[in-house]
């Protein structure tokens, strides 16, 4: 499975963005996609993840009410629809593959493969 993630971009404060990534394919063990993202110097961290059975939506609760994650399961593609950027959102955000149990939804280690990372920079 391949992943290819789309859509970031430099923006203000107040602005919005909307991610893309795309899987080459879906798997018995693809349970969904998540959006992870990495701010420099910090550790990466969860930020929202759709589960394709059932098209539950899990989020980090410092996106929440801001994020939404949709999908498109005839495409493989999961979208991340960002309101209210903040300088805080500043990071490099990946998709994965999420093969755990559900119980694992905001643990990267149950995420493989990742897709290249796309940049997203908020200017206050």
């Amino acid at each position: 499975v391949q992943l290819q993630a789309s859509g970031g971009g430099l923006v203000q404060a107040g602005d919005s963005l909307k991610l893309s990534c795309t899987a080459s394919r879906r798997t018995a063990s693809n349970n969904g996609l998540g959006w992870f993202r990495q701010a420099p110097g910090m550790e990466r961290e969860f930020v929202a993840a759709f589960r394709w059975s059932g098209s539950y939506t899990y989020y980090a609760d410092s996106v929440k009410g801001r994020f939404t994650i949709a999908a498109d399961k005839a495409k493989n593609t999961v979208y991340l629809q960002m309101n209210s950027l903040n300088p805080e959102d500043t990071a490099v955000y990946y998709c994965a593959v999420h093969r755990g149990p559900l119980s694992t939804i905001r643990v990267g280690t149950s995420y493989n493969p990742w897709g290249q990372g796309t940049l997203v920079t908020v200017s206050s």
